[in-house]
């Protein structure tokens, strides 16, 4: 099992490269960036881009699996995600991984831009990216007609030095089991307990292995298929033997940034 700093973009660029370099100095495996762009309008803080700082981080650091979780693709490019992963790929030395999901408020995330809320437009529009993407990822010429992404004789280059791709994880709120067929299609799957607040909870063992299990089926096995479980800070030793028996294999350790400052420094 390998553990990762789950990071909210709350706060200045450079003290997220910081805090990046730090844990991979400490042993931590990933380093993973929330994808906002801004807290709502009631609670105004510092927010850094998480690709232009995991720019940084890939030129800063030598081994830590560096990437977001989640980036809510309904709301991006899928040809600028594409050329940004690929950038930051090729300057980790393939080391990115793309976490992706539906976007957490849509009042925030679609709404405040003047972009549609429906959520069943912003999983169409999911899905679609995600086919985009690894069509531009692929470097040879790519065409692509749907109902909202269309793409014309594009060939994207150079290709991301992970083969067969950079891996790709869905986020899914547990015990919520539509976003599990999505997962079971790409590499991974990020699994998150919520709160009506947007706070995280640590999510039951249990539905984390019916999670695991449902995923299973789908897939006839978890055979290059990463599990993630989004945590409030460190688990306890014994929550953590009980995901490892469920079949995770990231532990995504999330807090304020005071939080992850103090266990930034402490090997998981």
């Amino acid at each position: 099992m390998r553990f990762a700093l789950h990071v909210p973009n709350f706060a200045e660029p450079g003290e997220m490269v910081e805090m990046g370099v730090v844990a991979e100095a400490s042993g931590w495996d990933g380093f993973l960036l929330w994808d906002h762009l801004f807290a709502g309008p009631d609670f105004p803080v510092p927010m850094a881009d998480p690709w232009v700082v995991l720019g940084g981080l890939a030129a800063r650091t030598n081994r830590i699996s560096l990437g977001t979780a989640v980036t809510p693709m309904a709301r991006r490019r899928p040809q600028k995600i594409a050329r940004e992963s690929v950038t930051v790929d090729q300057l980790s030395g393939g080391r990115m991984l793309l976490g992706v999901g539906l976007g957490n408020p849509p009042d925030d995330e679609y709404g405040a831009f003047g972009e549609s809320t429906d959520l069943r437009v912003i999983a169409a529009r999911l899905d679609e990216a995600l086919e985009v993407i690894t069509g531009l990822w692929s470097g040879q010429p790519f065409d692509y007609n749907g109902e909202h992404f269309t793409v014309r004789g594009a060939q994207f280059l150079p290709v991301p030095l992970q083969q067969p791709r950079i891996p790709i994880w869905v986020a899914c709120q547990v015990p919520n089991q539509a976003p599990l067929a999505r997962a079971a299609r790409w590499d991974g799957v990020i699994l998150a307990a919520m709160t009506d607040e947007a706070g995280v909870e640590l999510p039951g063992a249990e539905e984390v292995a019916e999670a695991v299990a449902e995923i299973y089926g789908l897939r006839g096995g978890l055979d290059h298929f990463d599990v993630a479980v989004v945590t409030p800070g460190m688990p306890a030793r014994e929550t953590i033997q009980m995901y490892q028996t469920s079949g995770v294999t990231w532990v995504l350790v999330t807090g304020w940034m005071h939080e992850l400052q103090a266990l930034a420094a402490t090997r998981p």
